[in-house]
């Protein structure tokens, strides 16, 4: 499996994806109510949406450093901060936007075949609980990272529709418009 092809592209036009669902949050509602979004949670024990936002974006840093066997540069631990503090200090749709371009940035800035070290290659994945999970570099990109990405992309776009915001599918396969056939358009 070539890991880069995987996920580069996956993170890189959910992330773009994410960024439009913010545009729009912040066309459709208000100013206040817009930026009162970043506080949402869909229940009291989950993270708001800035934390989502922001802990999709250290997904991809994470995923990036490990699978080049590489130490974490210093945005991952800032991004995991901003995140677990987000409740307190949620910051603006605009800030959320511009760590989306920053990673999208690292993304855009890897060569190509740079995350394919070896499909076999060990990653011993610590989470902040001590728990280490021993992983091949294939297992940790389908098996962890892409569903941690997934996990908190879908929670953001779960809270913007539960706080009024209209997406809906297209909304959510932007990306997939490139492959339509022409004559499969709906009219109207």
């Amino acid at each position: 499996m070539l890991i880069t092809n995987l996920v580069v592209p996956t993170f890189s036009q959910m992330l773009k994806t994410l960024s439009g669902w913010l545009e729009k949050a912040q066309t459709q509602l208000p100013g206040a109510d817009a930026e009162a979004l970043m506080s949402a949670r869909l229940a009291p024990d989950m993270f708001p949406l800035s934390t989502q936002v922001r802990f999709a974006c250290r997904q991809v840093y994470e995923a990036v450093y490990l699978l080049r066997g590489e130490a974490f540069v210093e945005i991952h631990g800032i991004l995991l901060e901003e995140g677990r503090n987000a409740g307190e200090q949620p910051g603006s749709l605009a800030d959320a936007r511009k760590r989306i371009e920053e990673t999208l940035t690292l993304l855009a800035d890897l060569a190509p075949g740079a995350l394919d070290t070896g499909a076999d290659n060990p990653i011993a994945h610590e989470l902040p609980n001590g728990m280490i999970f021993d992983l091949t570099a294939e297992q940790y990109a389908r098996d962890w990272t892409v569903p941690q990405f997934y996990f908190h992309l879908m929670t953001a776009y779960a809270i913007l529709r539960s706080k009024g915001v209209e997406l809906g599918k297209a909304d959510y396969v932007p990306h997939m418009f490139q492959y339509i056939r022409p004559d499969t358009m709906p009219k109207g």
